[in-house]
């Protein structure tokens, strides 16, 4: 009984560290056009983000980092368009960074409160 016992509390604490944590992305595309939306990350799986400007809504999903790591990800929009996204952190809740669409365009990103300022 008493190893059971050890086993849930270990398996609540293990938990309890991956506390979901969400905050603000901003991405700058085309003619200066902001999608504004949210990033959901989680200590040890990474996150994923949703961003929309009217009907167009851009999503992607990203590798946990910390400050001063670098991560590449997969973007997709619903107007068809796709591209790999590269994002520099300054702190494991803030950074930003750049998304290469396949038709060429460079999009900008950042995520944290640097994203509220857009």
């Amino acid at each position: 009984m008493f190893y059971k016992s050890i086993g849930i509390f270990m398996l609540c604490g293990g938990l309890a560290a991956c506390d979901v944590v969400t905050h603000p992305v901003a991405v700058v595309g085309p003619s200066n056009t902001i999608y504004r939306g949210t990033a959901t990350a989680t200590l040890f799986e990474g996150g994923w983000f949703q961003v929309s400007n009217g009907p167009n809504t851009c999503q992607g999903r990203y590798s946990p980092g910390t400050a001063g790591s670098t991560v590449t990800f997969p973007v997709r929009c619903s107007n068809g368009l796709s591209g790999i996204g590269t994002a520099a952190y300054q702190s494991g809740l803030q950074g930003g960074g750049q998304i290469v669409m396949k038709d060429g365009t460079q999009w900008q990103s950042i995520f944290g409160r640097g994203a509220l300022n857009l």
